[in-house]
């Protein structure tokens, strides 16, 4: 799986990906309209079964598709009740979140998804689609040749990455910024920032 990513606009659904029995968006995403939290079972959810509101859901629930409905290079493998985790285009900051199901919290470092996660990276750094694992708060982001560690990463908060070229094949400069609303508008203003040297011309 190394195709690029749809923006949000483009993306449709891809014909007969049904949820079916999979629920684990009820899970690990929160609903700020039911105060649900990120990590626990949603009230209304029947794990393997489906919502039981389904036809009264909340806005954010139903405008809701992973990348495994909407990108057809991702295989029945990725459905997030096999793969344990959910994958979808974060409409803030156009990164690819990897959401993992806390139960299984190391689902994304087994293969073939961690390769696969890899080679999503580089099919996607150019087009600005950065590939961010999350479990629950904790942050890890993927780059073609390494994993690097975020620490606890906030909703507000939003990554970029910068290649610098160099001798040696570069250095990839990561920097975490906090995302404030001004009268102005929305400001960013750095939080952490660390560098790692290209490991191989992946």
């Amino acid at each position: 799986m190394t195709a690029a990513v749809s923006s949000l606009s483009e993306a449709r659904t891809v014909p007969l990906r049904e949820c079916g029995s999979c629920t684990l968006c009820c899970k690990v995403y929160n609903v700020v309209e039911l105060g649900k939290a990120a990590g626990k079972w949603c009230s209304h959810c029947k794990p393997g079964r489906g919502c039981t509101i389904h036809d009264n859901l909340p806005d954010e629930c139903a405008a809701f598709n992973c990348l495994w409905k909407t990108m057809p290079s991702m295989s029945m493998q990725w459905k997030p009740d096999q793969s344990k985790m959910v994958l979808t285009l974060h409409p803030g900051t156009n990164n690819i979140h990897v959401v993992v199901d806390p139960g299984l919290p190391s689902a994304w470092t087994r293969e073939p998804y961690h390769g696969q996660l890899r080679g999503l990276s580089k099919a996607n750094m150019a087009k600005g689609h950065l590939v961010v694992v999350l479990v629950n708060e904790q942050g890890t982001l993927i780059l073609p040749d390494q994993d690097v560690p975020l620490g606890i990463l906030k909703p507000e908060q939003a990554v970029s990455v910068t290649l610098e070229a160099g001798p040696n094949g570069g250095v990839y400069d990561v920097k975490i910024f906090n995302r404030r609303t001004t009268a102005d508008g929305q400001t960013l203003e750095l939080a952490a920032a660390s560098r790692h040297p290209v490991r191989s011309a992946a």
